[in-house]
């Protein structure tokens, strides 16, 4: 495989894991928002978390990779 379509395989499970990690914080921050009723703040706190988890995750992942 050339070294253009492994590094887009790569990046492109990059994204999808980015979009995975903030629906899974938004959905479990749902859930918290559902349980005490918080009207919307729980969702927010889960998007909120998601981005920095997403983005270390990533960081470790392209480090990994050796993009970084």
């Amino acid at each position: 495989m050339s070294d253009f379509w492994k590094a887009a395989a790569i990046l492109s499970g990059v994204g999808i894991y980015i979009a995975a990690v903030i629906f899974v914080c938004l959905w479990a921050g749902g859930l918290v928002d559902d349980f005490f009723q918080l009207g919307g703040v729980g969702r927010l706190v889960g998007i909120v978390a998601g981005f920095p988890i997403a983005g270390y995750s990533v960081y470790r992942q392209l480090k990994h990779h050796g993009f970084l």
